[in-house]
């Protein structure tokens, strides 16, 4: 069960950081503020989150019932 739980979390989180990421805005934007490269950065942290947690799902789905 935890396997789906991670893969699920992780395709959350990569959603997120994504969209995020895209309300920052573009990066060769003369307006863009502070507050905008902040939210670009956490989103960009957030997506490799999700990346993480959805390999560790694929990890335990290989090991099965052994963790």
């Amino acid at each position: 069960m935890g396997e789906l739980t991670d893969k699920i979390k992780g395709n959350v989180n990569e959603a997120v950081g994504k969209v995020k990421q895209a309300m920052a805005g573009d990066a060769n934007d003369p307006n863009r503020t502070r507050k905008d490269d902040q939210l670009e950065a956490e989103g960009a942290g957030q997506e490799l989150k999700g990346k993480a947690q959805q390999f560790v799902g694929k990890v335990k789905g290989a090991l099965g019932d052994d963790i």
